[in-house]
């Protein structure tokens, strides 16, 4: 689920950077609130917490910790009565953004590039006592944050991708949602891709100078996320205008990028759920879906994926029984496909059952957005062993579905 900038994306945000915010006082009023919150939360920081990344520890904890026994399926029903996820989405990213845009407002007046300098020679264990503008940096830093972890889970609600913040891996897999970070990629990297074309010049001239060599040490999300806002302190002739509007791009942005791989998971766990209601012999349909993934031994995300929730999806129902069990175990240390043990399964599968089988068999060459010659021949061999026709026709039916 690779993303990637567009020439769209760099008119879009040329777009929003010019756009004008327009905030009722109803709105005003809220986030104004909402950042005396974040105020007493920064007050309890020291200089050492921005700069090794335990501010960004502890806000997560101050963001979500109540958020998530709050916010669930039923509470967005209750919000948002009678409206698709996909609709609903789009409201929570655009309120995310313009709360963004208002605190920017609120808090850009204090800007000034000597907030760059003291984050990067400053040091302390004692609680923030940074001017004015240094304040607002922090300020600004943690609300923003604060707001796209929020949006990122009302996403994930809204397209019922469980996560537990209690579990490492879902925090970090809402880490990356929320601030658009590839697992294998370097912060510097992030900030620059997180930014509108026009701007990118003034950002690398402001990374090749001393002001920030302090910061290479610090953790990636921790350093990914001070860059990010000490751009729009160091940038000659910034304004509130300009702040404001990157704030909101920002969080667009992210919202959007996070909309865009939660509702493709969404996507395959609609298909597991089918593809296991729809199957006579789910071992079958797991043994065949297993050998299409792994021909090229290299098991992307969204493959990954399916396999998951197609285990989820069978243990859910209730018509496995103890064949499934004993195959399920053997299937979790199986590193080379058995075809002796497949083509015997397939053997056995019904006229009726053949073309759901085939058909999940595509939507697994498909899944990862690319069907390589290798999956066509498999797919191609596998109707003959069905018994059916190989239908390119719905094979790029189904291609166009998961591009």
């Amino acid at each position: 689920m690779e993303l990637r900038e567009t020439d769209d994306q760099d008119d879009n945000a040329k777009e929003s950077v010019s756009e004008e915010i327009e905030a009722s006082d109803e709105e005003e009023n809220y986030v104004k609130r909402e950042v005396e919150r974040i105020r007493k939360f920064v007050s309890d920081l020291s200089i050492d917490d921005l700069k090794n990344g335990d501010w960004f520890v502890k806000l997560l904890a101050f963001s979500l910790n109540q958020y998530v026994t709050q916010v669930d399926a039923a509470y967005f029903k209750e919000k948002y009565p009678n409206l698709p996820p996909d609709a609903i989405v789009d409201a929570r990213i655009k309120m995310a953004s313009n709360y963004a845009a208002i605190e920017g407002a609120l808090s850009s007046a204090a800007y000034t590039g000597a907030v760059a300098a003291t984050i990067g020679t400053g040091g302390g264990a004692s609680p923030i006592t940074l001017p004015a503008g240094g304040m607002s940096f922090a300020i600004d830093l943690s609300y923003t944050s604060y707001l796209q972890l929020r949006m990122a889970y009302d996403i994930s609600v809204l397209y019922g991708v469980p996560l537990n913040i209690n579990d490492p891996t879902d925090t970090w897999k809402l880490v990356r949602l929320a601030f658009g970070i590839k697992t294998n990629e370097v912060a510097g990297v992030a900030v620059m891709k997180g930014l509108p074309a026009f701007i990118r010049p003034l950002v690398k001239k402001i990374f090749s100078g001393s002001t920030l060599a302090a910061l290479k040490s610090l953790p990636v999300v921790g350093k990914h996320l001070l860059q990010r806002n000490i751009i729009k302190f160091t940038i000659p002739g910034v304004t509130i205008p300009v702040t404001t509007a990157l704030n909101r791009w920002l969080t667009k942005v992210a919202g959007t990028q996070a909309k865009i791989m939660l509702r493709k998971e969404a996507q395959i766990i609609e298909a597991s759920q089918r593809i296991v209601a729809q199957a006579d012999n789910v071992e079958a349909v797991l043994a065949t879906l297993w050998w299409i993934i792994n021909i090229d031994k290299t098991v992307h995300e969204e493959e990954r994926l399916l396999l998951h929730y197609l285990t989820v999806s069978a243990e859910q129902s209730g018509d496995n029984g103890e064949e499934y069990r004993h195959y399920i175990e053997s299937f979790k240390s199986q590193i080379e496909v058995d075809e002796d043990d497949l083509w015997e399964r397939i053997g056995r599968i019904s006229s009726d059952a053949a073309p759901k089988l085939y058909r999940a068999a595509i939507i697994a060459s498909a899944v990862d957005g690319n069907i390589s010659k290798r999956e066509q021949e498999l797919l191609k061999l596998l109707a003959e062993r069905l018994g059916i026709e190989h239908d390119e026709k719905l094979i790029n039916e189904i291609r166009l579905q998961w591009k």
